[in-house]
This record gives structure tokens, C-alpha cells and sequence, in this order.
């Protein structure tokens, strides 16, 4: 079986995926923590990962697998794309990276992420305090260079809207239906490119289905990884 290449969201590691496997697949984590472009997170990404896989990100990390793509469309057999956006930055969201980058060099990553970013993640459930303690803690492990260069090629990254509309393999498009940092038209925008894809709504879930509603997350990604090629 082709192997799975899972992409984590900005600040995340492994434990974002919710212990996600998918037997008799292997799963291969790879973390965008490498020079601040998205072109370069990609290439370290291609250079760690099998001649030939299948490939899923959740949010940065779908813009990173996105990258992938463009890069080495041949290595690609299956895509699934989770609570991401295939558009370049808004002026409005460049605007708010700097002061961001800024306040995280200072000191001040943790009061960054808790109350500028993390509370916009997830849907409101008894889960939420202890979701959101797991992705502090992921964050603070990777650190405030590692956001750095993560905000930086989120920042300067490239509409892949031309990109999705040239890949015809299995793909998957799956949001939460309470996602507000990846709304609900960017995923209609990449089903649009890529009509072969299935389109799923998380009930009850945000930005980070993967947690907030792991079993059901699974089991449509599951579903993707057995679809004929």
C-alpha cells in the first residue's frame, strides 16, 4: 500500500493528528520547521518523504502539501486537504504577522498564541480546555524561531488554486463545520478545482477536527486512502 505523508498546522507536531493510523499503511510524519519560505518547507518535506506517497495537511500544513504538489506532482498518488485555504495571504492577515513575529522574539510566544490565535481554533465543548492545553504545549515545545519561520512563509506563500486544478488522483477536501480561520468558501473554492474530491463537513467540530472529533475525522480519511486511484 502506498505510504500516508501526514502535514501537522502551524505550531503542531504528530499529536495533532490524534494518534491517527490507518493499518496496514505507514504513516509518516514530517514537521514544517525548516527555513521560513514555503517553498523551502516543501522541498525539506519532498527530500524526507517516499519516491511515491499519499499525502494529507491540516491547515499550514495543507499550504505546505499544497507546495508539494506544485513541486513534484508525479510523487503524489492521493491528496487530502483539511481546514486549509489554497489563496495567498490577505493584505489584512500580512498586516498582523509582523507585530506577531515581533512579540514571540520578545518573550511573549505563549501570550501570542493563547490569546491571539488558539482561541479562534476550536469549537466551544466540555474537550476544548484540554485540546487547547495540548496545542500550547506544542507550540511551546517547537518555540518562538519556529514560529517565526512558519509566519514568515505563511506570509509570502503562493495562491495554489492553479496547482489543485491540475491534479486528478483521489483527493479529500474536510472541514470542521465551525472552522473560522479556513471558512467554508475556501473549501468549496478547492472542491470547485478538484471535482473528483469528496467534500465533508465536521459536525461540531473547528479548526482542528482531527481532535475535536477524531474518530469521525478518521474514518473519512480511511475512506479516502481505500478509494480506487
Amino acid at each position: 500500500m502506498t505510504p500516508l505523508v501526514l502535514i501537522p498546522g502551524m505550531m503542531c507536531d504528530a499529536r495533532m493528528w490524534g494518534g491517527f493510523s490507518a493499518p496496514p499503511c505507514e504513516v509518516i510524519h514530517l514537521l514544517p520547521t525548516g527555513h521560513g519560505s514555503m517553498a523551502a518547507l516543501a522541498t525539506a518535506a519532498l527530500r524526507q518523504a517516499p519516491p511515491r506517497f499519499a499525502l494529507a495537511g491540516l491547515s499550514m500544513g495543507g499550504i505546505v502539501a499544497m507546495e508539494m504538489l506544485a513541486q513534484a506532482p508525479q510523487r503524489i498518488e492521493r491528496l487530502a486537504l483539511l481546514d486549509t485555504n489554497p489563496r495567498a495571504e490577505t493584505a489584512e492577515a500580512k498586516a498582523r504577522r509582523g507585530p506577531q513575529m515581533a512579540k514571540a522574539l520578545a518573550g511573549g510566544l505563549d501570550a501570542v498564541l493563547r490569546d491571539e490565535m488558539k482561541p479562534n481554533y476550536l469549537a466551544p465543548g466540555p474537550r476544548k480546555k484540554n485540546i487547547l492545553d495540548l496545542c500550547m504545549d506544542m507550540a511551546m515545545a517547537l518555540g518562538p524561531e519556529v514560529f517565526v519561520r512558519q509566519s514568515t512563509a505563511l506570509r509570502d506563500r503562493a495562491d495554489q488554486c492553479a496547482t489543485l486544478a491540475g491534479f486528478k488522483g483521489p483527493a479529500l477536501v474536510l472541514m470542521g463545520e465551525h472552522d473560522q480561520l479556513c471558512p467554508r468558501d475556501r473549501h468549496e473554492q478547492m472542491h470547485a478545482l478538484m471535482p473528483q474530491a469528496r467534500f465533508v463537513v465536521v459536525p461540531g467540530a473547528a479548526h482542528l477536527p482531527t481532535l475535536e472529533a477524531p474518530e469521525v475525522t478518521a474514518a473519512h480519511l480511511r475512506q479516502w486512502l481505500a478509494a480506487a486511484a
